[in-house]
């Protein structure tokens, strides 16, 4: 018995067919308010997936924290996140984090401790981590320095060119002065774009990194092991 051969007109209606049922699984899904741990559990069952690992992995994402950002003039020049961890890391897990930051980062960065307090830093990348009473603490933050310092510099050649616009309406000589501010203006708004349109794809790239160490420490943590020193 051969399988089977399906036109290219059939091979489109059953791919059409397919995404249709899965944005109506997804329309149920969020008229339902999501699903329950068990549901979660039930579906690992179903394609082999231990009930332990699901409900570890869930566990992980609570403890995975909530990111943060910070914006100017509706740009967003930082972001961060804090994750809290039911138990404090060894010194070897926090060896382990650096390297992961490192890596993610691609960045070497610079170790420091004071007192129980440890730190990452690369720049305006900072990973700290305090310890709370029932475990610890990591933040993680960073803004986008060159960008903000752009978009400063293009903010004061804009403010400029405005200050020479109203000398010359004063003064009544805005004929010759004309194309300087215009000039000026331009210039500042230049500046100020290259700064601000990077901004979008460089916040995205940094809570994206800082999902996955979210993710991955969490897992570090949810994995049991003795605290550190």
């Amino acid at each position: 018995m051969t399988d089977r051969r399906y036109s290219e007109e059939e091979v489109a209606a059953i791919f059409e067919r397919a995404t249709e049922a899965q944005q109506s699984a997804r329309r149920h899904l969020a008229a339902g308010e999501g699903m329950s741990l068990a549901d979660l559990q039930e579906i690992g069952r179903d394609v082999g997936i231990p009930t332990d690992l699901v409900t570890q992995a869930a566990k992980a994402l609570d403890q995975g924290g909530r990111p943060a950002s910070r914006s100017f003039l509706g740009f967003p020049i930082g972001v961060g996140r804090t994750i809290e961890l039911e138990r404090r890391l060894t010194d070897e897990e926090w060896e382990h984090l650096v390297v992961d930051l490192r890596e993610t980062f691609d960045a070497r960065g610079r170790m420091s401790s004071q007192g129980s307090l440890r730190q990452w830093t690369n720049g305006n990348l900072q990973a700290l981590l305090e310890p709370t009473p029932s475990g610890h603490r990591l933040r993680l933050r960073t803004v986008g320095g060159n960008a903000i310092a752009l978009m400063s510099v293009g903010l004061a050649f804009m403010g400029m060119s405005a200050a020479l616009l109203i000398v010359g309406l004063i003064s009544g000589e805005l004929g010759p002065t004309l194309g300087g501010v215009g000039g000026v203006a331009f210039l500042g708004l230049g500046t100020f774009a290259l700064g601000a349109l990077r901004l979008p794809t460089w916040a995205r790239t940094r809570q994206r990194q800082m999902d996955g160490v979210a993710a991955r420490l969490a897992l570090t943590a949810s994995g049991g092991g003795s605290e550190g020193s």
